[in-house]
């Protein structure tokens, strides 16, 4: 692959808001491949890396997903409780000690062996937050508690187990339009035996 001959030159920058997450604006001067300067407006939310994880039972041929309130997808009227893969922000650990924590937390099961499969940004026009995803063979022997989230940070999480075809079914019924967990669930039907 060649190198793009852009050259980008940050010209300003404005913290427009810093809550759950920080939205910056800023402005850029972009030369382009042709040479031509540009200064383009761009605002950007900072948000720190996540992980996801697709747990899958090959016994059961079921997938563990989780349902929780979104406020995005309910502000443009979509289903508000989305149908998601467990994930989480790192919050400081590495990426592997995170999903086992957030996959115990949300779903109640304690993860054997996991596997990394990759690494994404999920709006890369937009966030910085970079998502890495793994998968997980698990069974019902696994599950060492209810899950549904943590109750001081008032996560309200129903755990799901769907059969993986019916899971994918769900994906063009619209029913789950969660981008990580579609690309995990494609991931699965064409990597199961590898989960064996």
């Amino acid at each position: 692959m060649t190198q793009s001959k852009a050259k980008v030159e940050i010209v300003g920058k404005e913290i427009l808001s810093e809550g759950w997450t920080k939205l910056v604006g800023y402005e850029l001067d972009y030369t382009d491949r042709k040479g031509e300067t540009h200064r383009l407006p761009r605002e950007v939310y900072h948000r720190t890396p996540a992980a996801c994880i697709l747990l899958y039972d090959p016994k059961r041929d079921v997938v563990v997903l989780v349902k929780q309130f979104r406020l995005p997808a309910y502000l443009n009227a979509d289903p508000a409780w989305m149908i998601e893969v467990p994930a989480g922000l790192l919050d400081g650990d590495e990426p592997e000690a995170a999903i086992r924590r957030e996959a115990m937390e949300e779903t109640g099961y304690t993860i054997r062996d996991v596997r990394f499969l990759f690494r994404s940004y999920t709006a890369p026009g937009s966030i910085t937050e970079i998502v890495h995803f793994f998968a997980a063979a698990i069974d019902t022997a696994d599950r060492t508690s209810d899950g549904g989230g943590l109750e001081h940070e008032h996560e309200d999480i129903e755990v799901l187990e769907i059969q993986l075809p019916h899971a994918v079914a769900m994906i063009e019924k619209g029913e789950i339009i969660d981008l990580k967990t579609i690309m995990l669930l494609q991931w699965v039907v064409a990597n199961k035996a590898s989960l064996t």
